[in-house]
């Protein structure tokens, strides 16, 4: 039986793995972890003149919803923004489906860590999409059954990218109350998308589920489609609130804040989408083709 972290502990073990936990070295790390490091090790570099999009995604919560959404959600954000060699992906493993290392607050630090050693960070852009429950005015849950539970909140989460010197950011977050993010992190450099209002719940987080209502909407439908980021966050927002009234759900009300500096980077990127759509993968939540 594991006791509940307080937010200021887990904010303390995540600083010191980002300070600590050394990226070179095998022999006191269990497989997972020298799975995790191998996949760090081998991300690519960023090219000189290139606006790189480096992808980090994960499951904070062991709900398996959650790690079969970021297990794909890392393959359509790899696909969408030319960030393949660039991307971790942090959840469990399901039989062949298998992510690069299990989804903690430590292994967010040392994924950002080392994103961060590795980009420009003047040029280049951090995608950062996370998946798990949330909790009104605490953050984003975090629960492993075997290695205890706690909350990653927005005012260390905001503390560990600025020190890290990552300006150029996407951060797409689906969990309830979500939208507490945004105070914290809004800068003029940075895009957020929240699932949810800082008061309100998202939906479709069953355990039995292959998406959220967030994830379906967002990385697999919009994210396939070949089309610009603004135009591909409000089909999102359109197939979320179908789904909900259908249900009669109360509205989730998603929340984007765009930066006023973002477009240069962002317009980078949006040179190099896919220009074919790709097909949905796994059940949908949303009741497309019913």
């Amino acid at each position: 039986m594991h006791e509940r972290t307080s937010p200021a502990a887990l904010h303390w073990l995540i600083v010191s793995a980002l300070l600590l936990a050394p990226l070179t070295g095998t022999s006191a790390r269990s497989p997972d972890e020298q799975r995790l490091h191998r996949a760090l090790a081998a991300l690519q570099p960023q090219r000189a003149g290139t606006v790189d999009a480096y992808v980090v995604v994960i499951a904070l919560d062991s709900d398996a919803v959650f790690s079969r959404e970021a297990r794909e959600a890392g393959r359509v954000l790899a696909s969408r923004f030319d960030a393949v060699g660039r991307t971790v992906v942090l959840a469990n493993d399901e039989g062949a489906n298998k992510a690069n290392g299990r989804g903690s607050p430590q292994t967010l630090a040392l994924a950002l860590r080392r994103a961060a050693e590795l980009m420009d960070r003047n040029e280049d852009v951090l995608v950062l999409y996370s998946t798990s429950h949330g909790a009104p005015d605490a953050g984003l849950v975090y629960k492993d059954e075997q290695r205890g539970s706690g909350f990653v909140s927005p005012g260390p989460l905001a503390e560990m990218l600025r020190s890290l010197g990552i300006r150029n950011r996407l951060i797409l977050l689906q969990a309830c109350f979500a939208g507490q993010f945004v105070p914290a992190l809004k800068d003029a450099r940075t895009i957020i998308v929240a699932a949810a209002a800082s008061d309100r719940t998202s939906f479709g987080c069953q355990a039995g589920n292959d998406w959220t209502f967030f994830g379906d909407a967002l990385i697999n439908h919009a994210f396939r489609q070949p089309l610009p980021l603004d135009v591909q966050l409000r089909r999102a927002a359109a197939l979320i609130a179908a789904a909900e009234e259908r249900e009669k759900l109360d509205p989730s009300n998603p929340q984007v804040s765009m930066g006023s500096e973002t477009a240069k980077w962002l317009a980078r990127l949006e040179e190099r989408k896919p220009s074919a759509t790709s097909e949905p993968v796994g059940q949908t939540v949303l009741g497309l083709g019913k």
